[in-house]
């Protein structure tokens, strides 16, 4: 079932704000697309602190230093790169949190090992904690896209748990 991203977005928030904790996101095939959802949210400066669009692999390495290596060896495309991607959102920024997305939205770039509609998330967090899931998502590019919108912010969500009263 499809929730509007800005109401994934305004829960996220609140549970941030709760825990006093702020977010990065470093974004790849959505664009920006999550940083815009959130950012459209009133007050979200108080939980959001900065958004990465790193198309390039050249802009994966000097804006987020994801190893060239790890690009070389896994692909722009991989779990290692994401998980590379969220630390080094969180390292370069005043976040707790950060979320990281690299897919093939198509319609053209996939493989047989990576068709079109494959997204990497990863999510990364406080002591340490990093975890990275691959999805294949239906649809053109407009639909892989808002899919992994949708996946990125129910995935941190999921990893966040509400504050005890």
């Amino acid at each position: 079932m499809a929730i509007d991203p800005e109401c994934l977005a305004a829960e996220l928030g609140t549970r941030l704000l709760e825990r006093g904790e702020v977010l990065a996101t470093a974004e790849s095939c959505t664009g920006g697309w999550v940083s815009q959802v959130i950012t459209a949210i009133a007050g979200s400066s108080n939980w959001f602190d900065c958004g990465f669009v790193t198309y390039s692999n050249t802009a994966k390495a000097e804006m987020l230093g994801v190893s060239k290596k790890t690009i070389v060896r896994d692909g722009a495309v991989s779990e290692p790169v994401v998980i590379e991607m969220a630390g080094g959102a969180l390292q370069r920024s005043r976040a707790q949190w950060a979320l990281a997305i690299s897919g093939v939205a198509g319609p053209a770039g996939g493989t047989p090992e990576k068709p079109v509609g494959t997204v990497c998330f990863a999510w990364a967090g406080p002591d340490g904690f990093a975890e990275a899931e691959t999805c294949h998502f239906p649809g053109d590019r407009e639909a892989v896209r808002r899919a992994s919108v949708e996946h990125a912010l129910r995935g941190l969500l999921s990893r966040l748990p509400p504050m005890l009263a």
